[in-house]
């Protein structure tokens, strides 16, 4: 991961005038350099490797500090916790594997085509939209 990839979120928040702590830098580089979406457990897991005085309550008031300002997006994937991204610059979806818990994000297309066309039939003009698909991996023996 370059360095510039982990800063992202810290130099979001001191664009917006963010007061930040040491703790928060090293929950904002912590939650940048993540290629998953972790949940508040997860991230606090991985921020007491770097420094073990981050409490837990620190990682939550962090998190919705950062999710207030835009700067992340919280997702519930209905696994009764909160799991968390950099909110980006490119809109996504996301397919949950509800074997594993894995979050893959995807883009398509048609998909967004499709949802807008629906809008307009009900009389609508599309403006946002999340999509989660929850699936399960195929069996190859159903398959046969």
């Amino acid at each position: 991961m370059s360095r510039a990839k982990a800063n992202e979120i810290e130099a979001k928040c001191v664009a917006k005038g963010m007061r930040m702590t040491e703790q928060r830098r090293v929950i904002a580089r912590v939650l940048s350099a993540s290629g998953d979406h972790p949940d508040v457990e997860e991230l606090h897991r991985r921020c007491s490797a770097i420094d073990d005085r981050i409490s837990l309550s620190t990682v939550y008031r962090t998190m919705k500090l950062f999710e207030d300002a835009g700067i992340i997006e919280r997702h519930d994937f209905r696994e009764g916790r909160a799991r968390y991204e950099q909110a980006p610059k490119d809109h996504h979806d996301h397919l949950i594997n509800m074997r594993t818990g894995d979050v893959i994000e995807f883009r398509s297309d048609e998909i967004e085509r499709l949802q807008a066309e629906i809008a307009r039939r009900l009389g609508y003009r599309l403006v946002d939209h999340r999509l989660e698909l929850y699936a399960v991996p195929l069996d190859e023996k159903s398959t046969r």
